[in-house]
Order: C-alpha cells, then structure tokens, then sequence
C-alpha cells in the first residue's frame, strides 16, 4: 500500500496496481482494513473508478503520459545499455496504450 501512496507523487511508479494489489490481500487478511482501504476519501476513488470500468479524467491522463515519457525518455537516454533503453520504451509504450484503453471520465463525475 505505502508504494501505491508514494505513486501519486511519484511519476515512475504506479498508484493504481499497488492500490488494487493491497485491496486483493487486506480483502484476505485483514477485512477491516479492506474496508477501510476501499472506503478511504481519496486512496479508495482510485480503486472504485478502475475496477468499475470507470476510467480517469482527460488532465489525469495527460499529466500522467507527459511524466511518463519524460521521465522514460530521460532515463532511456542516460543509460548506456541500448537493451536497458528499449526495455524502457517498449514498457512506456504498454503503458501507453493501457491508459489510451482506459475510459477517459469527466472531473466533476463522483458517481
């Protein structure tokens, strides 16, 4: 859970897996932090609009894939290892068509 809350700030790694990964294991584990991960104002959102096919707003997505490319770009250039480098862009590019699957939701929408 504590990697799914440091990647809403940071841009590399991502919030909603760790999120939905935590939920799988606390719904096994632990049933009230379940609860109480799914009910939490803001950590839960991420998990109730993903798994209810719901998708994330347009400036969410577009915030996400320029800090995505810049920081893979970025990373692939400094690496000396061009293994390395594709590895990076072909896992960015993934990424990319996932988020470009993902229903785009407006910002005000809270059902």
């Amino acid at each position: 859970m504590a990697l799914g809350v440091l990647g809403i700030v940071l841009p590399l790694l991502p919030t909603t897996p760790f999120l939905l990964l935590a939920a799988a294991c606390f719904l096994r584990s632990s049933p009230e932090f379940h609860g109480w991960l799914v009910g939490h104002p803001h950590l839960g959102k991420y998990i109730e609009y993903y798994l209810g096919g719901r998708g994330m707003p347009f400036r969410a997505k577009v915030y996400t894939l320029a800090m995505l490319w810049s920081t893979m770009a970025l990373s692939a250039w400094l690496v000396s290892n061009r293994w390395v480098s594709l590895t990076l862009l072909i896992t960015g590019l993934a990424v990319s068509v996932h988020m470009a699957r993902l229903p785009t939701r407006q910002s005000s929408e809270e059902s």
